[in-house]
C-alpha cells in the first residue's frame, strides 16, 4: 500500500520525490574526470568509429515528437485509472526522469571535463539521448500539471562519486536492463494494444533502442581495456549485476498494480528481463547470475520482504520504528552477502562486441 505521505499530488510532491534519495530511487553520480580521459578505445577503433556514425546520424532526432492528440489521450487514460494506479504511474514517471536526467548530467559534466575527443564526442551524444528522454517524460508529468524544474533537481539533488569503473559496470548493466525492461513491455502492448494505458508506451521501442546504444559504447570501452574484466575486478561485476537485479526485483514488488495493470505477473516479468538482460551481456561480463539456482528466488523474495519491513518502520516513526528499521535493513545486507556467495556461471567472451537488438 501506498503511504499519503509518499502520494504525488502537487508539483512540490514530484519535486520532493524527485530530490530524495533512497537505496531504491535513482541517484546523481560524478566520477574521476583525469581517469575518464585517459580511456583508450583503439583497440575497438573499428567498431567505435561504426558506432559514432551511427550517433552522429542520430536517427531518432524526430522519435520524441508528441503528436496532437497525445496530451487528451494521457490525461482521458489516466482519469480512468484507479487511484493507486495512478500514484503507481505518477511514481513510475518521476523515478523514470530522475534517472534519465541523472544520466544527461553525469554525462555533460563528464563532456565539459575531458579533452580526450573520443569520450568528448561520446558523452556528447549520450546527453543528447538522455536529455530528449527526460524531456520527453517531463511532458507527461506537465499534462497532470506535474512538471519538475529540472534545473532546480540539477542544483538541489547528492551527488554520489564513483570511480570510472565502476560507472561502466552500473550504466552499462542500467541502460541494457532499462532496454530488456522497455522492449517486454512495448511487446506486450503490441499483443494487447488494449491494455495501453498512456500513450508514452508507444514511444517504448525506439526509447530502448537509444538504451541499447549507451550500453553498446560502455561495452566497447570495456573490451578495449581487458583488465577492467579480470581479476578482482570480477568480484565488482558480481556485485553489480546482483545489486541491479536486487533492486529491479524489489521495486517492481513494490509496484505490482503497475504490472498487473499491463497483464505482466511482476515475478515472471523480472526474470525474463534478467534473462534478456543476462544473454546481453554475455557480450562483455565474464560471468552471469545463476537466475535458476534455488537460492536465488527464494532470498529475493526475502528482500523484498525486508524491504516491506523496513518501509513499515519508516512509516511507524518514533524510537520503535527507528529500531524496526535498522534492524530489517540489517537483515537485508546480510541477505545481499548471502546471495553474492550463490555460484555463477562461467563465460567466454565473443570476438565481436557490437550487437543488435533482437528481442
Amino acid at each position: 500500500m501506498h503511504n499519503n505521505s509518499h502520494e504525488i499530488n502537487s508539483v512540490e510532491d514530484a519535486a520532493r520525490k524527485a530530490v530524495t534519495d533512497t537505496i531504491f530511487s535513482p541517484r546523481f553520480y560524478t566520477t574521476d574526470f583525469a581517469a575518464m580521459d585517459a580511456i583508450n578505445v583503439e583497440p575497438v577503433r573499428a567498431e567505435w568509429d561504426a558506432m559514432m556514425a551511427e550517433y552522429e546520424g542520430d536517427n531518432n532526432h524526430d522519435h520524441f515528437q508528441r503528436d496532437a492528440t497525445f496530451a487528451d489521450e494521457a490525461r482521458e487514460l489516466f482519469a480512468k485509472l484507479p487511484k493507486e494506479l495512478q500514484q503507481e504511474f505518477l511514481d513510475f514517471l518521476v523515478s523514470s526522469l530522475t534517472s534519465e536526467f541523472s544520466g544527461c548530467v553525469l554525462y555533460n559534466e563528464i563532456k565539459k571535463n575531458v579533452s580526450n575527443p573520443d569520450i568528448k564526442k561520446l558523452m556528447e551524444y549520450m546527453a543528447r539521448d538522455e536529455s530528449r528522454h527526460a524531456g520527453f517524460l517531463n511532458s507527461s508529468l506537465k499534462d497532470y500539471g506535474l512538471g519538475i524544474d529540472l534545473g532546480n533537481l540539477k542544483r538541489s539533488k547528492h551527488y554520489t562519486y564513483f570511480k570510472p569503473k565502476y560507472i561502466f559496470y552500473a550504466t552499462y548493466l542500467s541502460e541494457k536492463i532499462g532496454y530488456a525492461r522497455y522492449i517486454r513491455i512495448f511487446r506486450q502492448f503490441e499483443r494487447y494494444p488494449e491494455r495501453r494505458f498512456h500513450p508514452i508506451f508507444r514511444w517504448f521501442q525506439r526509447w530502448c533502442n537509444d538504451e541499447f546504444r549507451h550500453g553498446e559504447s560502455f561495452a566497447l570501452i570495456m573490451r578495449a581495456n581487458p583488465e577492467l574484466l579480470r581479476g578482482h575486478n570480477v568480484l565488482w561485476i558480481r556485485f553489480f549485476l546482483l545489486a541491479v537485479y536486487a533492486t529491479m526485483y524489489v521495486r517492481d514488488h513494490t509496484r505490482p498494480e503497475l504490472k498487473q495493470q499491463m497483464g505482466l505477473d511482476a515475478t515472471e516479468y523480472d526474470f525474463e528481463v534478467f534473462r534478456i538482460t543476462n544473454e546481453i551481456t554475455k557480450q562483455v561480463f565474464p560471468i552471469m547470475l545463476d537466475l535458476d539456482h534455488p537460492a536465488f528466488h527464494a532470498n529475493l523474495d526475502r528482500l523484498f520482504y525486508c524491504s516491506q519491513r523496513v518501509d513499515e518502520g519508516k512509516a511507524a516513526g518514533g524510537l520503535f520504528g527507528l529500531a524496526k528499521r535498522a534492524w530489517w535493513s540489517v537483515a537485508g545486507v546480510a541477505l545481499f552477502a548471502r546471495m553474492f556467495f550463490i555460484p555463477v556461471i562461467s563465460n567466454q567472451l565473443p570476438a565481436e562486441t557490437r550487437m543488435q537488438p533482437s528481442w
